[in-house]
């Protein structure tokens, strides 16, 4: 993991406020000093890239005078470039249960995907949690070949909102391992047909 290096630099001084070895912002990234500003890896949240670019905007265009949306953290995926690759954006089952969401799950293995076995990349799934009353999309975990490409489908689908029958109506072309994102959807509401 990455540890940010706060030590020696004289922040507590000049009236930076650090907690938990992380400097203290808002939601625009302004520090307890007028004027400072702060992103990425010395403040609390994700250490990630695309993380601290998105932050970056936010806080840049906050300075300038616009009025930024706050991130939201639940909707930044995480990705982890092994192989096979794993991904995953918003809530983990558990934690969209102890949110007080009753949920639909849905869940689709890369064996029964046509592109995974034609590109001998059969180790995966795609899993999908789904918020039962409302039906928009909690979470997305993913395991298997391109899912950190895939990921990006499902942070849209995150920012707005859209729900289980939306994307099992969104023609996926075929074959493809993106289509497999659809068949966990339609696993969700057993309207799945290719398990």
């Amino acid at each position: 993991g990455v540890t940010p290096n706060l030590e020696n630099l004289g922040l507590e001084e000049a009236g930076i406020q650090v907690e938990e070895g992380k400097i203290k912002v808002d939601g625009f990234y302004r520090t307890s000093v007028d004027g400072v500003y702060a992103i990425g890896d010395i403040v609390s949240g994700p250490a990630l890239a695309h993380a601290a670019s998105a932050e970056g905007i936010v806080c840049v265009e906050k300075i300038a005078g616009m009025n930024p949306e706050p991130i939201n953290y639940n909707n930044i995926p995480g990705c982890t470039y092994t192989s096979p690759e794993v991904a995953s954006v918003g809530y983990t089952e558990k934690a969209a249960r102890e949110a007080g969401y009753e949920i639909k799950v849905g869940k689709f293995p890369y064996t029964a995907s046509g592109k995974a076995n034609a590109a001998g990349a059969r180790d995966g799934f795609i899993k999908l949690i789904f918020d039962a009353k409302y039906g928009e999309l909690l979470g997305a975990h993913m395991i298997g070949a391109n899912v950190t490409e895939m990921i990006a489908e499902l942070v849209v689908s995150r920012n707005l909102e859209t729900t289980g029958h939306e994307l099992i109506k969104s023609i996926h072309p075929h074959p493809t391992m993106s289509e497999a994102i659809m068949e966990a959807a339609a696993a969700a509401y057993d309207e799945v047909i290719h398990i």
